[in-house]
């Protein structure tokens, strides 16, 4: 029970991770405001690294970019990592 919560922040921080490369990736064939690339990171670092993965490559944006392509999968080791440790020191 008190993993509820841990799975439903993740669930919904990765979907707005996913749904902000897809807004952006709009956004940019419109020539229209962007998202900042700050912001996309920022969702990424509380825990929307996944859903922001699956997006680049969902909707191909940012995939070329070294910053995104390599950094996110950085991001996800870590978050990884952690969501490991709070498993076990939870359990």
């Amino acid at each position: 029970m008190t993993m509820d919560w841990l799975y439903f922040y993740i669930l919904g921080i990765n979907s707005v991770g996913f749904f902000l490369m897809g807004i952006d990736k709009h956004k940019a064939r419109k020539r229209k405001w962007r998202i900042q690339e700050s912001t996309l990171f920022l969702v990424a670092i509380l825990g929307g690294v996944i859903g922001c993965i699956i997006g680049m490559y969902f909707f191909h944006h940012k995939t070329n970019k070294g910053k995104f392509k390599f950094g996110m999968p950085v991001l996800f080791s870590l978050e990884l990592t952690v969501i490991i440790i709070l498993k076990l020191t939870l359990s």
